[in-house]
């Protein structure tokens, strides 16, 4: 049986079912319009299913299982409908030659059927999945930091856009972003859970990317799972607002460096799962033969949900 989702018995919404569904669209453009110039990426295709076995569908949080399955007229085994892109772009930027500074976005959608279901989580996923190539001295929190602000100006400059054409949308979002670490939000708030320290620093700042996900805090406990095989767990976050419909954090976005040689064979280390060195996407990893980059997935739902208060 599927859990349903909390509502406020005394939410309305904006905007009626129609002018929801244009609202959704304006959305969609006007972001994508400043993606595209805040972040110089450009848009290409995206495949909804690839091959099993090669280490190129998005693993999550490394134990989600993949939707797979057989097909009359391909030759591969196995083929599984993506789960996200994040290892899919990095190849896809070599293969069609992007150079540093140079990036692209696409919109994705997949399914991911071990998601547990609630107010921001369905099977169902459709994100814009952005890659950049950048420079291996460019693999530092500086880096980070300044794609987050851009992200951020460009969803700013949306809600700005969205109130100025519907007076009933009001605008929320603080000028700028905090960043935090997972480590001193645990320090912060030491006899929280992650979720409620999620809550309680959104609820205070609004807007915050949190930094660091995937590695052990000195709790000894994680704040969240990450795959060890696509972002350094030092060089990683999620961007996450506040909800004042829900009166809970909503995340937006998952974003980072991701791994070099270095720190995929350090994670699969401590992740225990040093048998994924041998797939096709990690030996070209460990030998070198995928520029460095740095991406994320923005949720399409999740920011028009944000944005229409809805």
């Amino acid at each position: 049986m599927i859990k349903p989702s909390i509502v406020n018995s005394e939410y309305k919404s904006n905007l009626n079912a129609m002018n929801t569904q244009i609202a959704i669209n304006e959305i969609k453009d006007f972001f994508e319009s400043k993606l595209y110039e805040y972040l110089d990426l450009i848009n290409v295709s995206s495949p909804l299913i690839v091959p099993s076995g090669r280490g190129i569908n998005d693993n999550l949080n490394g134990v989600e299982r993949m939707l797979s399955f057989t097909a009359l007229d391909i030759e591969e085994p196995r083929i599984e409908v993506v789960q996200s892109l994040a290892k899919w772009k990095r190849i896809a930027l070599d293969k069609f030659g992007f150079t540093i500074g140079e990036g692209l976005y696409t919109n994705m959608n997949a399914i991911r059927r071990d998601e547990k279901l609630d107010n921001l989580h369905s099977i169902y996923v459709d994100q814009w999945d952005w890659e950049k190539v950048i420079g291996k001295t460019e693999r530092n929190i500086h880096t980070l930091k300044k794609e987050v602000a851009k992200i951020y100006r460009a969803i700013k400059a949306t809600e700005i856009h969205m109130s100025k054409f519907h007076p009933a949308l009001k605008s929320i979002l603080p000028e700028d972003i905090y960043f935090i670490t997972t480590q001193e939000l645990e320090d912060l708030y030491p006899h929280f859970t992650s979720k409620q320290r999620e809550d309680a620093i959104t609820e205070e700042y609004v807007a915050v990317f949190i930094m660091q996900i995937g590695g052990v805090l000195q709790s000894g406990e994680k704040h969240d799972g990450r795959s060890p095989d696509y972002d350094d767990w030092n060089l990683n976050g999620d961007i996450v607002f506040w909800n004042p419909i829900l009166q809970k954090s909503h995340e937006i976005s998952s974003m980072g460096i991701r791994v070099d040689r270095k720190s995929l064979l350090d994670q699969l280390k401590i992740s225990g799962n040093g048998e994924r060195e041998r797939l096709y996407f990690h030996q070209k990893i460990i030998n070198d033969e995928l520029p460095q980059t740095i991406g994320g997935g923005i949720g399409q739902s999740r920011l028009s949900m944000f944005l229409l208060s809805s």
